[in-house]
């Protein structure tokens, strides 16, 4: 039943920060439009584009998400969890598409001599609110994948955070114009571009790390530790090893036992250490236990 409650908890707050990130994105998308065409800003315009593959990247993070929640089954023992970082890493490909589109502009801004248009101040306006917006967005998509541990949330919080330097690019680019620094708007999305790469590359690494079973904290072997020792008839634990699955993880360990109990009384006990790391350590979903005797130990 605790499992059960984790699980729906779990479910809400990703559906629920998956939901303010597309719509947010789509309202952004259809007033930077706008706006950028009434305004005449092409950056602003421009920055419409990007938030619509925000929108795009937002859907894949929920995709990965629930395909992430679902139950272990025959072809699937330990989960889909591995879906979320999956999820991570095709946001990756959209974070270099949007680096490489924005140092396209550069270069036709750069090299072909292509004069920067002077926008209307609304356009600086709606560049600060989507800077706010962002912000806010941004926070409550990472906040939220950090409280369920979930890559996929984690990862298009990160994206999101480049809309933030996107639009201070805007509203600097806006400014730059009006006072005529024609080559301002290019170098600022020259800046913007190499954070985006960056944060590409952070990301990358993050949803690798967690494919390749990374351990997700050191302090969860502790964790785990104080878990299984908490059971009364435990008096030792060894060979603890965590494998990382995204959301989840799993767990293997062995517990040292009175060598005089029965194997039934070890069955028994070894069950209650299982349930105890399950139900006190957050990322763990699975856990195996070993029991062997005290006095001698237990050999790999």
């Amino acid at each position: 039943m605790i499992e059960l409650n984790k699980d729906l908890e779990r479910e809400n707050i990703g559906r629920k920060a998956s939901m303010v990130a597309i719509s947010g994105n789509i309202l952004l998308t259809i007033f930077n439009f706008i706006v950028g065409t009434l305004s005449g800003s092409t950056a602003l315009v421009a920055e419409a584009a990007h938030t619509l593959s925000d929108v795009i990247t937002s859907i894949l993070a929920f995709v990965g998400f629930k395909i992430g929640m679902k139950p272990a089954d025959r072809d699937h023992q330990y989960g889909h969890g591995r879906a979320e970082p999956i999820a991570g890493l095709i946001i990756v490909v959209f974070l270099v598409v949007v680096a490489y589109e924005i140092l396209s502009d550069v270069y036709v801004k750069l090299l072909m001599n292509e004069s920067l248009q002077a926008p209307d101040w609304t356009a600086a306006g709606m560049a600060v609110i989507g800077m706010i917006v962002n912000y806010a967005m941004t926070t409550y998509l990472i906040r939220s994948g950090k409280k369920i541990n979930s890559p996929a949330l984690i990862a298009d919080g990160q994206h999101q955070k480049v809309d933030i330097f996107s639009c201070g690019a805007v509203l600097v680019g806006v400014i730059g114009a009006q006072m005529g620094f024609t080559l301002l708007d290019p170098i600022v999305a020259m800046f913007i571009a190499i954070m985006v790469l960056r944060t590409a590359f952070v990301v990358a690494r993050d949803n690798i790390n967690t494919i390749m079973g990374k351990l997700p904290s050191e302090e969860i072997l502790e964790e785990i530790r104080a878990a299984a020792m908490s059971v009364e008839e435990v008096k030792g634990v060894h060979d603890l090893r965590v494998n990382n699955m995204g959301p989840y993880a799993s767990a293997e360990l062995h517990i040292e036992l009175d060598g005089d109990l029965k194997l039934r009384e070890s069955h028994e006990i070894s069950h209650k250490v299982e349930k105890q790391v399950i139900n006190n350590v957050g990322p763990i979903k699975m856990a195996i236990v070993h029991t062997c005797p005290f006095e001698d130990g237990c050999e790999e």
